[in-house]
Parts: C-alpha cells; sequence; structure tokens
C-alpha cells in the first residue's frame, strides 16, 4: 500500500492512498468463495453453483463490500503507518475503485494539534479558602425562622414589615386604567413588591381606613400607557397583620425533619448543608481559576469537527433546558463558537495532563462526588442507585471526579497564593 500525506492547514492534512489491485481482488475471491458455500441458486443444489456464476449473481455487490471495508481499513493502516490522530472522519475523495484497477482516493483530515504545556510551577494561582463560622450558622438559623413567619392582626396603624391586606382602584385623570384594580390583596411593606409611593402611603393605616394615594409611575414603567403618569390610587385597608417569627423550639426544628436532637441537632444539620454548599462553591471557583489559567498559558489550534461537534452539543443542552424539541428553536451558532473553542481546548490540555502524569481516576474521589452530588436531595440513597445503574451518568461522574483531580494535581505544582475569604462573600450571605 502506498501512502503520500501533506499538510493543507495547521491541522488539516490530505493524504494519498493506493491500494494494490491484487489485494483487492484477492478480498473479492475469497468474499465470492465463502458465499459459493451458502448461495442458494435455482437450478443447483445449495453450495455447488460454480464460482463463476457466483461471480455473475453477485459479483457487483461484493465489490462494493469490498471496496468500502477496505477505505475504512486501508485508512486505519494508513494513519497509523504515518502515525498521524485523526480529529474526527475523513472527506474520501475515490480516485480509482473499478476492479482489476488499484484502489486510489484521498483523504481530507484534521489532526489533533501537539500539546505542548508549559511548566506547571510558571502558573501564577490564586486559591480561594473559607469556613463556616458559627455565626454564619446563626444568621441561617434566623433566616430559617424568618422563612417561617406567621403574621397576626394588630389593632395599630401599620407600620414598616407588617402585612397589609387591601382593595384598590387606581385611576389617571379620573378614568380607571387596566389592571389597577385590586381586591384582597396582601403587601408586606417594605418587601419592595409593589410601587414604592404605594407601599409608603400605606404605613400608618390603620383597619377599615380608607386612602387616596398619589402614585407616580416611573417614566422607564414596563406598562408604556401608564409610564411618567400620575395617578391616584383608592384603598381601603382591611387588616393590619404584624409579624411573629416561631420560637427555637422543639416543633420548629421538626419543621426542618428533626424529630431528636432539637436546636443543638439542627445546628449541626445546617452546619452540615452550609459546608457542602461552601465545598462546591470553593472548587468551582477555584477550578475555574485553574482552567482560565491553563487555557491562558497555554494557546492552542482546535480541530474545526471537535469546534463544530461541541457547539451542536451546547445547542442540544440549551434546548434540552429549555424544553424545546424543534431544531429550528436551537440557540444561534455565533454566539456560542468562543465558550465551545474553550471548552475543546481545555479538554485536550487536560487530558495531556492526564496522559503525562499517568493520573488514573480514584475510585473514592468518584463516590465522594456522587455522595456530595445527591446529597442535597430527599431521598439520597435512591438517587444514588439510579446514577449507578445509568452507565451514561456514571461517566459524567467519573468526568468530574477525573477533571477534579486534574485540577489539584495542578493547584500541588503551580504557584498557588491563597486568599481567605468567608461563606458571606462567597455565598451572597445576607442575613
Amino acid at each position: 500500500m502506498q501512502v503520500s500525506v501533506e499538510s493543507t492547514g495547521k491541522l488539516e492534512r490530505r493524504m494519498q492512498v493506493q491500494v494494490p489491485a491484487e489485494r483487492v481482488s484477492k478480498e473479492i475471491a475469497a468474499r465470492l468463495k465463502n458465499l459459493s458455500r451458502t448461495a442458494r441458486l435455482n437450478g443447483f443444489r445449495p453450495g455447488k453453483a460454480p464460482l463463476n456464476v457466483i461471480r455473475r449473481q453477485f459479483g457487483v455487490q461484493v465489490h462494493r463490500e469490498v471496496i468500502g471495508e477496505l477505505l475504512q481499513s486501508s485508512f486505519a493502516e494508513a494513519v497509523t503507518e504515518q502515525q498521524l490522530s485523526p480529529a474526527g472522519n475523513p472527506r474520501i475523495e475515490p480516485q480509482s475503485m473499478d476492479e482489476g484497477q488499484d484502489l486510489r482516493y484521498i483523504a481530507t483530515f484534521e489532526v489533533f494539534p501537539e500539546v505542548a504545556l508549559k511548566p506547571m510551577d510558571t502558573l501564577q494561582l490564586e486559591r480561594v479558602t473559607a469556613e463556616v463560622t458559627e455565626s454564619d450558622i446563626d444568621v441561617m438559623i434566623e433566616r430559617l425562622r424568618k422563612q417561617q413567619m406567621k403574621y397576626s392582626p394588630v389593632v395599630r396603624a401599620a407600620a414598616m414589615g407588617d402585612k397589609v391586606t387591601i382593595d384598590f382602584v387606581g385611576a389617571i385623570d379620573g378614568v380607571e386604567f387596566a389592571g389597577g384594580k385590586g381586591e384582597n390583596i396582601a403587601i408586606v411593606l417594605g418587601e419592595g413588591r409593589m410601587l414604592p409611593q404605594l407601599e409608603q402611603g400605606l404605613v400608618g393605616a390603620a383597619a377599615g381606613e380608607h386612602r387616596d394615594i398619589n402614585v407616580n409611575f416611573p417614566a422607564d414603567y414596563r406598562a408604556t400607557d401608564l409610564a411618567g403618569k400620575l395617578a391616584i390610587f383608592s384603598v381601603q385597608t382591611k387588616t393590619v397583620e404584624e409579624p411573629c417569627l416561631p420560637d427555637l423550639d422543639e416543633e420548629f426544628c421538626k419543621t426542618f425533619a428533626v424529630a431528636e436532637g432539637g436546636i443543638p441537632k439542627l445546628r449541626e444539620d445546617v452546619a452540615a448543608n452550609m459546608r457542602r454548599e461552601l465545598e462546591q462553591n470553593l472548587r468551582n471557583r477555584n477550578k475555574t481559576a485553574v482552567m482560565e489559567k491553563l487555557y491562558q498559558a497555554n494557546p492552542i489550534d482546535v480541530p474545526n469537527a471537535l469546534l463544530e461537534s461541541q457547539i451542536r452539543d451546547m445547542q442540544v443542552e440549551a434546548m434540552r433546558r429549555a424544553g424545546a424539541k424543534d431544531v429550528s428553536q436551537a440557540p444561534p451558532r455565533e454566539p456560542l463558537v468562543e465558550p465551545a473553542r474553550r471548552r475543546v481546548a481545555l479538554g485536550l490540555l487536560l487530558n495531556d495532563v492526564i496522559r503525562r502524569e499517568n493520573l488514573v481516576l480514584d475510585p473514592q474521589r468518584c463516590e465522594a462526588r456522587l455522595d456530595e452530588m445527591v446529597g442535597a436531595y430527599g431521598d439520597a440513597a435512591a438517587l444514588k442507585r439510579a446514577y449507578q445503574q445509568n452507565p451514561d451518568a456514571m461517566r459524567q461522574v467519573e468526568s468530574l471526579a477525573l477533571e477534579d483531580q486534574v485540577v489539584d494535581w495542578i493547584l500541588a505544582h503551580a504557584k498557588v497564593h491563597e486568599t481567605v475569604s468567608t461563606f458571606k462573600e462567597l455565598m451572597n450571605f445576607e442575613g
């Protein structure tokens, strides 16, 4: 077999292959001989038809099958011989396929780029660390109390934080407008769910009181026919209720599935959830920083075949998240090009680290990653079994765990500066 290769681009190769006619004929003859042993033809007993009859009957079909198989097998032999690593399927241009002649064709394809990683000790990385403190837990417990807040009727004027229930009718120049009327509407003053002037106008109102409140619609109000106009809301206050936080007692704990152990056990469970969320945040944040530095420090050409495949995957994923089923609903290609290029490049760089350093998946890391993924759900054990019984899902978990190992390896060999942060800052956590 004769093979010649030329570069037609940074990664594109044009390979000419010539398979001797003798090899083609030999393969066809062998295939016809095997077929003659089982072929059933009219006028002949099974397996007794002469070879020339078999050739007339099946020759064209067998020739087509042999050529198709030789195109695949000879291409594989040729790239192995030339020590090439194709990145995607080749484009085959047949030059000669007639029986009795050499099989000749041109294969055009891309190869994987050569990766020359810069030494890891030249990477300057920042690793963020943080811990969950007792005060963080206090704030979280208080937030849980607020989530369980109840309101009790009071005989006094409404104040910020109270819940008022109102009927209202809005009018502009004495004419009611669409959407400006409501009955039994509950508003917590200060939450900002209504126009600020309307909420402010309800401060000091008592149950049974009627008020007319002037409200200026903002110039950029979403309803353009109301934007910039003055409305008068005729408001009837029906009830005023004040907020009541639940006591930190056994009943409160049961609300969060803590049947025994009281507040100490609740704090323990809350702390565990907070630490899990913080660990995920830190890992994602530090992983993103490592990936960005690795990408910037190691520019690499990306095979177009892999790029286009990644773009399609991203479009499909976006459609899946949006619940879209028609390809016409796929997001446009252009905004995805650079994110896809980055993903492909990082995949090639990470694979090179894995290959060079002989990194293998740590089963314990994979198990821990899976436990973390299912830990936030009610029946974690059932969800874990579902993952373990789904090979595709487990491959995703294994890929994430191996990525984590690569990131840890890079952090262990790069120049790392640690920055101490807080749970509040990292999680955008407010009391």
